[in-house]
């Protein structure tokens, strides 16, 4: 049992904090919880901002990690709206904006990460928007409903998957949809050329305009709004508002400002942790978004943007701070749904790291289950429409399994009777 005079600190009001919260809570932690977070809405989860909520089929308050009840009942000190300046890794305590000071024994960074801005002129017409917290929905689902309403034009920058999820919305709203994307697939980072192009003839088969090999270089508008979106091929699209769907970089300020050791950004960036969860500094851990972890299973730091991480992480970091034993090693896993096509995908396997694409199930109905390989061995898997195999695929990329490919793509072949 940890002494309960001690006093744990969680920088970040998101999923991984609020669940690394509840984990101290459960494991048997008696001393002080801070929980500090620079948004004044209490934790939220984010797959509903492009999913349910945002397409107006969630209440808002359907987003929150808990009821906001819960945090007093549990004797959680809350600071929404508050920003943390700075780490004093000497003092071991964190400054806030308010001036005020507080002093910690273990320190837990769940400051997640910020959307990329576009670099272009023209992002500061009103019209330009992007999606990462809970007011940028609020606002999004007005806008979506508007362009519906009026036969609008939304120019979205960027074909991953918050960009795919977001042109679905738009499009079930009634607006029109143009996709602006460097690579010549969607989801060309994430998944590769090979199953990216299914998702581009999935939304163009809803009507959705696709520029590939292109980015934009200007937005122009008249009196404050959103005219048209201009590209560096000299193509014009006109748009009555843009959204840039470009990626999202780590918060990691606050720990490079008191010398922490950060990943490589060429590697996705973000505070290097080992597989505890710690950082450079043993008093100091960080998990869900902003957390680079040396990941055993892939052999490579990873960082990972998804919900399960924050899920999952925030309580294993929880687990290290109280001194248990833990190895962070999940398999990576997300979910994304767009029109009547739901997925799941587990594993790391970005173009240049697998040489083989198979596929289980009938792909042009979009009922499949897509494996990357490399050298015979399954580094992931994706579910299409194909439900209650997540499991079984995360048992294939765990055990380092290496099937016949005849065998993994034989939709007659149970998946656990693959699993070495």
């Amino acid at each position: 049992m940890v002494d309960a005079d001690q006093t744990f600190v969680i920088v970040g009001g998101g999923l991984a904090g609020a669940k690394a919260a509840e984990t101290l809570r459960s494991e048997g932690f008696t001393g002080r919880v801070i929980l500090i977070g620079d948004e004044r809405d209490h934790p939220y989860e984010r797959p509903p901002l492009s999913k349910g909520y945002l397409l107006g089929k969630e209440e808002r308050d359907s987003v929150f990690v808990h009821e906001p009840a819960w945090y007093a009942q549990a004797d959680v000190e809350l600071h929404l709206g508050q920003t943390v300046v700075a780490i004093d890794r000497t003092a071991k305590a964190v400054h806030l904006g308010d001036r005020a000071v507080i002093h910690y024994d273990k320190l837990l960074l769940a400051t997640g990460a910020e959307p990329r801005r576009l670099d272009v002129p023209g992002t500061d017409l009103a019209g330009v928007h992007h999606l990462r917290r809970l007011a940028h929905a609020d606002r999004l689902r007005h806008v979506l409903a508007a362009l519906g309403r009026d036969n609008g034009h939304l120019v979205i920058a960027g074909a991953g998957w918050i960009g795919l999820e977001i042109a679905a919305a738009a499009r079930e709203y009634g607006a029109e949809v143009t996709v602006v994307e460097p690579e010549p697939t969607p989801l060309h980072a994430a998944i590769g050329p090979e199953v990216g192009q299914m998702f581009a003839d999935l939304h163009a088969e809803h009507g959705v305009r696709f520029h590939f090999g292109a980015r934009l270089t200007e937005i122009t508008g008249q009196d404050g709004m959103v005219l048209a979106a201009r590209t560096d091929d000299g193509e014009e699209h006109p748009a009555h508002d843009v959204l840039a769907a470009i990626g999202a970089a780590p918060r990691t300020g606050l720990a490079e400002a008191a010398g922490l050791t950060l990943a490589d950004r060429a590697h996705g960036g973000g505070i290097a942790v080992d597989a505890s969860l710690r950082t450079s500094d043993p008093d100091i851990f960080a998990a869900g978004d902003v957390s680079s972890v040396q990941h055993g299973l892939f052999d490579a730091r990873l960082r990972v943007e998804h919900w399960a991480n924050a899920l999952n992480g925030g309580p294993a970091a929880a687990r290290a701070m109280l001194g248990r034993d833990v190895t962070y090693d999940r398999v990576p896993y997300f979910f994304s749904d767009q029109y009547d096509v739901g997925l799941e995908y587990s594993g790391w396997a970005p173009p240049g790291t697998y040489d083989q694409v198979v596929i289980r199930g009938d792909a042009g109905k979009r009922e499949f289950i897509a494996f990357w390989l490399s050298e015979g061995r399954v580094l992931a898997g994706m579910n299409v429409n194909v439900w209650d195999v997540t499991d079984p695929i995360q048992q294939l990329i765990r055990t380092g399994a290496r099937p016949s490919v005849d065998a993994l793509a034989d939709p007659g072949t149970p998946l656990a009777s693959l699993v070495s």
